[in-house]
Protein backbone atom coordinates (compact mmCIF):
# COMPACT_ATOMS: atom_id res chain seq x y z
CA UNK A 1 0.00 0.00 0.00
CA UNK A 2 0.99 3.57 -0.82
CA UNK A 3 0.08 6.25 1.14
CA UNK A 4 0.70 10.18 1.30
CA UNK A 5 0.05 10.72 4.22
CA UNK A 6 2.75 8.56 5.96
CA UNK A 7 5.88 7.98 3.55
CA UNK A 8 8.12 5.09 5.25
CA UNK A 9 10.58 4.66 2.99
CA UNK A 10 11.25 8.51 3.62
CA UNK A 11 11.53 8.07 7.17
CA UNK A 12 13.83 5.32 6.80
CA UNK A 13 16.08 7.32 4.86
CA UNK A 14 15.85 10.45 6.69
CA UNK A 15 16.98 8.06 9.82
CA UNK A 16 19.86 6.34 7.80
CA UNK A 17 21.18 9.74 6.64
CA UNK A 18 21.24 11.26 10.04
CA UNK A 19 23.15 7.78 11.21
CA UNK A 20 25.76 8.43 8.04
CA UNK A 21 25.74 12.62 8.76
CA UNK A 22 26.69 12.32 12.82
CA UNK A 23 29.74 9.54 11.99
CA UNK A 24 30.57 12.02 9.36
CA UNK A 25 30.53 14.47 12.08
CA UNK A 26 32.24 12.29 14.70
CA UNK A 27 35.31 11.13 11.84
CA UNK A 28 35.84 14.79 11.07
CA UNK A 29 36.65 15.94 14.48
CA UNK A 30 39.05 13.03 15.05
CA UNK A 31 40.82 14.05 11.90
CA UNK A 32 40.56 17.59 13.07
CA UNK A 33 41.81 16.87 16.74
CA UNK A 34 43.84 14.05 16.53
CA UNK A 35 42.11 12.26 18.76
CA UNK A 36 39.26 9.49 19.05
CA UNK A 37 38.31 10.69 22.47
CA UNK A 38 38.97 14.22 23.07
CA UNK A 39 35.92 14.85 25.58
CA UNK A 40 34.02 13.31 28.56
CA UNK A 41 31.23 12.72 26.34
CA UNK A 42 33.14 10.60 23.62
CA UNK A 43 34.01 7.44 26.49
CA UNK A 44 33.96 8.86 30.06
CA UNK A 45 36.26 6.11 31.51
CA UNK A 46 38.87 6.30 29.46
CA UNK A 47 38.66 9.94 29.57
CA UNK A 48 38.75 9.69 33.17
CA UNK A 49 41.88 7.46 33.23
CA UNK A 50 43.67 9.45 30.57
CA UNK A 51 43.35 12.98 32.91
CA UNK A 52 44.63 11.46 35.88
CA UNK A 53 47.79 9.78 33.51
CA UNK A 54 47.71 13.35 32.23
CA UNK A 55 48.10 15.12 35.67
CA UNK A 56 50.89 12.51 36.53
CA UNK A 57 52.85 13.13 33.94
CA UNK A 58 52.80 16.73 34.97
CA UNK A 59 54.38 15.98 37.93
CA UNK A 60 56.46 13.69 36.72
CA UNK A 61 58.06 16.40 34.33
CA UNK A 62 58.35 18.72 37.15
CA UNK A 63 59.86 16.58 39.64
CA UNK A 64 62.73 16.09 36.42
CA UNK A 65 63.13 19.62 36.43
CA UNK A 66 63.79 19.53 40.17
CA UNK A 67 66.06 16.32 39.13
CA UNK A 68 67.68 18.19 37.11
CA UNK A 69 68.38 21.60 39.63
CA UNK A 70 69.37 19.39 42.51
CA UNK A 71 72.09 17.55 39.80
CA UNK A 72 73.33 20.67 39.14
CA UNK A 73 73.96 21.85 42.82
CA UNK A 74 75.72 18.80 43.17
CA UNK A 75 77.92 18.85 40.43
CA UNK A 76 79.44 22.27 41.42
CA UNK A 77 79.70 20.69 44.69
CA UNK A 78 81.72 18.30 43.06
CA UNK A 79 83.56 20.53 40.45
CA UNK A 80 84.97 22.59 43.10
CA UNK A 81 85.82 19.44 45.58
CA UNK A 82 87.70 18.09 43.07
CA UNK A 83 89.68 21.18 42.71
CA UNK A 84 90.02 21.17 46.50
CA UNK A 85 91.28 17.56 46.39
CA UNK A 86 94.44 19.35 42.94
CA UNK A 87 95.32 21.78 45.54
CA UNK A 88 95.94 19.51 48.27
CA UNK A 89 97.77 17.07 46.10
CA UNK A 90 100.05 20.30 45.48
CA UNK A 91 100.08 21.50 49.11
CA UNK A 92 101.35 17.61 50.08
CA UNK A 93 103.91 17.77 47.51
CA UNK A 94 105.29 21.13 49.14
CA UNK A 95 104.89 20.20 52.48
CA UNK A 96 107.42 16.83 51.31
CA UNK A 97 109.65 19.37 50.42
CA UNK A 98 110.03 20.88 53.67
CA UNK A 99 110.86 17.70 55.08
CA UNK A 100 114.22 18.46 54.15
CA UNK A 101 116.74 20.26 55.98
CA UNK A 102 118.42 22.45 52.90
CA UNK A 103 115.06 24.29 51.58
CA UNK A 104 113.57 27.43 51.73
CA UNK A 105 110.73 26.88 54.03
CA UNK A 106 108.96 30.38 54.28
CA UNK A 107 108.84 29.74 50.38
CA UNK A 108 107.43 26.91 51.02
CA UNK A 109 105.20 28.46 53.76
CA UNK A 110 103.97 31.60 51.28
CA UNK A 111 103.25 28.64 48.67
CA UNK A 112 101.12 26.89 51.11
CA UNK A 113 98.92 29.69 52.34
CA UNK A 114 98.70 30.65 48.75
CA UNK A 115 96.71 27.04 48.13
CA UNK A 116 94.59 27.71 51.42
CA UNK A 117 93.30 31.01 50.22
CA UNK A 118 92.57 29.45 46.57
CA UNK A 119 90.47 26.55 48.23
CA UNK A 120 89.11 29.05 50.32
CA UNK A 121 87.64 30.93 47.16
CA UNK A 122 86.60 27.67 45.60
CA UNK A 123 84.57 26.81 48.52
CA UNK A 124 82.98 30.03 48.71
CA UNK A 125 81.64 30.20 45.29
CA UNK A 126 80.54 26.63 44.67
CA UNK A 127 76.88 27.84 44.77
CA UNK A 128 74.25 26.96 42.42
CA UNK A 129 71.08 29.05 42.83
CA UNK A 130 71.76 30.44 46.34
CA UNK A 131 73.14 26.55 47.60
CA UNK A 132 76.35 25.89 48.82
CA UNK A 133 77.10 21.88 50.21
CA UNK A 134 80.42 22.96 50.59
CA UNK A 135 79.88 26.07 53.01
CA UNK A 136 76.75 25.74 54.98
CA UNK A 137 76.92 25.43 58.95
CA UNK A 138 73.68 24.01 58.65
CA UNK A 139 73.50 20.37 59.72
CA UNK A 140 70.64 19.27 57.77
CA UNK A 141 70.86 17.66 54.77
CA UNK A 142 68.92 18.65 51.34
CA UNK A 143 66.22 16.63 50.45
CA UNK A 144 65.82 16.25 45.73
CA UNK A 145 62.58 15.53 44.66
CA UNK A 146 62.93 12.10 43.19
CA UNK A 147 59.57 10.21 42.23
CA UNK A 148 55.77 10.91 42.46
CA UNK A 149 53.89 7.66 43.26
CA UNK A 150 50.39 7.08 42.83
CA UNK A 151 48.97 3.63 44.68
CA UNK A 152 45.87 1.58 43.50
CA UNK A 153 43.66 3.79 46.20
CA UNK A 154 45.05 7.22 43.92
CA UNK A 155 46.58 8.37 47.18
CA UNK A 156 49.95 10.53 45.53
CA UNK A 157 53.13 10.76 47.85
CA UNK A 158 56.63 12.19 46.69
CA UNK A 159 59.72 10.26 47.87
CA UNK A 160 62.88 12.32 47.47
CA UNK A 161 66.94 11.84 47.34
CA UNK A 162 69.06 13.06 50.48
CA UNK A 163 71.93 15.16 50.42
CA UNK A 164 74.78 15.57 52.83
CA UNK A 165 75.94 19.39 53.71
CA UNK A 166 80.07 18.54 53.83
CA UNK A 167 81.66 21.57 54.82
CA UNK A 168 85.03 22.70 53.05
CA UNK A 169 84.89 26.08 54.66
CA UNK A 170 88.13 27.83 55.89
CA UNK A 171 88.91 31.09 56.75
CA UNK A 172 93.28 31.98 57.48
CA UNK A 173 93.78 31.95 60.68
CA UNK A 174 94.94 36.12 62.03
CA UNK A 175 97.90 34.09 63.50
CA UNK A 176 99.46 30.68 62.20
CA UNK A 177 100.82 27.84 65.21
CA UNK A 178 102.95 24.85 63.98
CA UNK A 179 100.96 21.61 65.19
CA UNK A 180 102.27 20.53 68.40
CA UNK A 181 100.64 17.07 68.01
CA UNK A 182 99.57 14.87 65.10
CA UNK A 183 95.46 15.31 63.73
CA UNK A 184 94.31 11.84 65.14
CA UNK A 185 90.96 12.26 65.94
CA UNK A 186 90.53 15.71 64.19
CA UNK A 187 87.68 15.63 61.78
CA UNK A 188 87.12 19.63 60.62
CA UNK A 189 88.36 20.34 57.49
CA UNK A 190 89.39 24.16 58.97
CA UNK A 191 91.28 22.83 61.90
CA UNK A 192 93.36 20.10 59.26
CA UNK A 193 93.97 23.06 57.27
CA UNK A 194 95.23 25.20 59.74
CA UNK A 195 97.53 22.29 60.91
CA UNK A 196 99.50 22.14 57.36
CA UNK A 197 102.50 24.61 58.42
CA UNK A 198 106.01 24.07 57.79
CA UNK A 199 107.42 27.73 58.60
CA UNK A 200 105.31 30.05 61.27
CA UNK A 201 107.53 32.79 60.79
CA UNK A 202 109.47 33.22 63.81
CA UNK A 203 112.40 32.70 62.47
CA UNK A 204 113.33 29.51 63.94
CA UNK A 205 113.59 25.99 62.34
CA UNK A 206 110.53 23.31 62.95
CA UNK A 207 111.62 20.28 64.33
CA UNK A 208 111.18 17.16 62.28
CA UNK A 209 108.46 16.08 64.67
CA UNK A 210 106.32 19.26 63.68
CA UNK A 211 106.90 18.79 60.10
CA UNK A 212 105.54 15.46 60.11
CA UNK A 213 102.78 16.58 61.93
CA UNK A 214 102.21 18.81 59.07
CA UNK A 215 102.32 15.84 56.37
CA UNK A 216 99.86 13.90 58.94
CA UNK A 217 97.44 17.00 58.95
CA UNK A 218 98.10 17.31 54.80
CA UNK A 219 97.59 13.92 54.40
CA UNK A 220 94.36 13.85 56.37
CA UNK A 221 92.86 16.84 54.91
CA UNK A 222 93.13 15.17 51.70
CA UNK A 223 91.73 11.89 52.48
CA UNK A 224 88.89 14.11 53.94
CA UNK A 225 88.43 15.95 50.88
CA UNK A 226 88.59 13.02 48.88
CA UNK A 227 85.73 11.39 50.29
CA UNK A 228 83.42 14.35 49.65
CA UNK A 229 84.69 14.40 46.06
CA UNK A 230 83.42 10.89 45.79
CA UNK A 231 80.67 11.57 48.35
CA UNK A 232 78.88 14.32 45.73
CA UNK A 233 79.91 12.48 42.46
CA UNK A 234 77.72 9.81 43.91
CA UNK A 235 75.13 11.53 44.33
CA UNK A 236 75.52 12.84 41.34
CA UNK A 237 75.25 9.56 39.24
CA UNK A 238 72.68 8.35 41.80
CA UNK A 239 69.83 11.74 40.34
CA UNK A 240 71.43 11.54 37.06
CA UNK A 241 70.23 8.26 36.41
CA UNK A 242 67.25 8.97 38.95
CA UNK A 243 66.27 12.33 35.93
CA UNK A 244 67.09 9.71 33.02
CA UNK A 245 64.25 7.35 34.38
CA UNK A 246 61.93 10.06 35.32
CA UNK A 247 62.11 10.77 31.11
CA UNK A 248 61.62 7.60 29.88
CA UNK A 249 58.89 7.02 32.56
CA UNK A 250 56.96 10.35 31.13
CA UNK A 251 57.51 9.60 27.85
CA UNK A 252 56.07 5.71 28.39
CA UNK A 253 53.32 7.38 30.23
CA UNK A 254 53.03 9.61 27.53
CA UNK A 255 52.55 6.88 24.88
CA UNK A 256 49.94 5.23 27.11
CA UNK A 257 47.65 8.31 26.41
CA UNK A 258 48.37 8.23 23.05
CA UNK A 259 47.30 4.67 22.50
CA UNK A 260 43.95 5.00 24.72
CA UNK A 261 43.06 8.16 22.84
CA UNK A 262 44.77 8.81 20.05
CA UNK A 263 43.07 8.73 16.60
CA UNK A 264 44.75 6.02 13.67
CA UNK A 265 44.63 8.98 10.80
CA UNK A 266 45.03 6.39 8.10
CA UNK A 267 41.62 4.38 9.31
CA UNK A 268 39.96 8.13 9.71
CA UNK A 269 40.97 8.98 6.61
CA UNK A 270 39.54 6.05 4.50
CA UNK A 271 36.24 5.62 7.03
CA UNK A 272 35.72 9.70 5.96
CA UNK A 273 35.95 8.58 2.27
CA UNK A 274 33.43 5.80 3.10
CA UNK A 275 31.10 8.25 5.07
CA UNK A 276 31.42 10.53 2.29
CA UNK A 277 29.80 8.20 -0.36
CA UNK A 278 27.29 7.22 2.05
CA UNK A 279 26.24 10.71 2.37
CA UNK A 280 25.63 10.98 -0.88
CA UNK A 281 24.19 7.65 -1.69
CA UNK A 282 21.91 8.67 1.50
CA UNK A 283 20.62 12.17 0.04
CA UNK A 284 19.93 10.26 -3.54
CA UNK A 285 17.85 7.70 -1.58
CA UNK A 286 15.82 10.49 0.58
CA UNK A 287 15.32 12.17 -2.88
CA UNK A 288 13.75 9.15 -4.38
CA UNK A 289 11.46 8.11 -0.93
CA UNK A 290 10.47 11.90 -1.37
CA UNK A 291 9.45 11.42 -4.91
CA UNK A 292 6.98 8.30 -4.15
CA UNK A 293 3.96 10.31 -3.33
CA UNK A 294 4.07 12.47 -6.30
CA UNK A 295 4.17 8.59 -8.73
CA UNK A 296 0.79 8.47 -7.35
CA UNK A 297 -0.66 11.73 -9.45
CA UNK A 298 -0.10 9.04 -12.34
CA UNK A 299 -3.15 7.04 -11.41
CA UNK A 300 -5.52 10.09 -11.67
CA UNK A 301 -4.56 10.63 -14.76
Amino acid sequence: MTSIITNTSAMTALQTLKSINSNLASAQNEISTGKTISTAKDNAAIWSITKVMESDVSGIDAIKTALDLGGSSVSVAREATESVVTDLKSMQSLVVQAQAENVDRATLQTQIDNLKATIANYVSSAQFNGLNFLNDSSEDPVNVLAALNRDSSGTVTTSTISINRMSLSYEAPSSATAPANSPAGTEDFQELLDGIIVDDGSGNALDSDTLQYALEFVNKALSYATNVASYYGAKESQISSQSQFMGKLSDAMTTGIGTLVDADMEEASARLTALQTQQQLGIQALSIANQTPQNILALFR
